[in-house]
Order: structure tokens, then C-alpha cells, then sequence
């Protein structure tokens, strides 16, 4: 197999940058990344500070080392699929998440200092509507 630099490939053919992720549903994106959360449930992850009042190009840019975000971007299959980095406004985009639902997940007035993953991998699967159990459907069905 030949490898050619993205450049390359332009010049020669079509590039859609977007093909990858249209492989996968946002569900099955948000599914997948409550997964990957779930591999180690118990996992410490950092949180972001104050999210719902940074003004929207610093929210955007947010990030921390070991936040829910990190693991999703420590994914090949997310990378591949257009997964650009793990800033708030990349998660944001990638997984089409609302800010209330991103903001729910991984902010420090909710959590403190850091979540566990599998807290986190609970509202995740929450911003899907797939969360498990009758009192979760019941939750989101109410939108709590």
C-alpha cells in the first residue's frame, strides 16, 4: 500500500473530510465514547471550571489533561472519524451535544475538581436519550 500526504491526495482526488464520521451515528458515537469511559469505571477524570460562564470562543477552547474528552480523543476509531482534539468545543461539535448536555458532563460545579468515569459515561449515554434503567428513561423523559 502506498501512503500519500493529505496535500497529495487533493491534487488528485476529492477529499471528504467528512466521510468518516458520517460512518457513525451520533448515538453510536455517544454510545461508543460511554464505553470507552466505562473501561475503567472508577477512573478520577479531571473537570472543566465554570463552563456555562466562559464567553463562547474560551468555552470552546477548554480542555484538561485526563477530562472525559481525553479518553474520547485517545480513541483511533475518533480520530479517525474527525475527532480533531479534546477541547470542550471539539466534543461539542464531534459528539452534537448542546452545551447544557456537555456542561452537565464535565463541569466542576457538578463534580468538583474531577468526575468518575463512569458518572461521566452515565451522562453521556444520557445526552443520547439511552440512559439505563426505568428511573434514567423516567429522567430523560422529564429532561432532568
Amino acid at each position: 500500500m502506498k501512503h500519500h500526504a493529505l496535500e497529495q491526495l487533493q491534487a488528485i482526488a476529492e477529499v471528504d473530510r467528512d466521510h468518516p464520521e458520517k460512518l457513525m451515528s451520533r448515538n453510536q458515537r455517544l454510545e461508543r465514547w460511554a464505553a470507552l469511559l466505562e473501561q475503567n469505571p472508577g477512573q478520577r477524570l479531571s473537570t472543566l471550571p465554570q463552563t456555562e460562564n466562559q464567553p463562547v470562543i474560551a468555552r470552546a477552547s477548554m480542555r484538561a489533561d485526563g477530562s472525559p474528552m481525553s479518553i474520547a480523543f485517545a480513541d483511533p476509531v475518533f480520530r479517525a472519524a474527525g475527532l480533531a482534539n479534546d477541547s470542550y468545543g471539539e466534543a461539542k461539535r464531534f459528539f452534537e451535544l448542546t452545551d447544557r448536555q456537555l456542561h452537565r458532563t464535565i463541569c466542576y460545579c457538578h463534580f468538583g475538581a474531577t468526575v468518575s468515569a463512569a458518572t461521566a459515561a452515565h451522562y453521556v449515554r444520557k445526552a443520547s436519550g439511552r440512559s439505563r434503567g426505568f428511573l434514567a428513561w423516567l429522567g430523560n423523559l422529564f429532561g432532568n
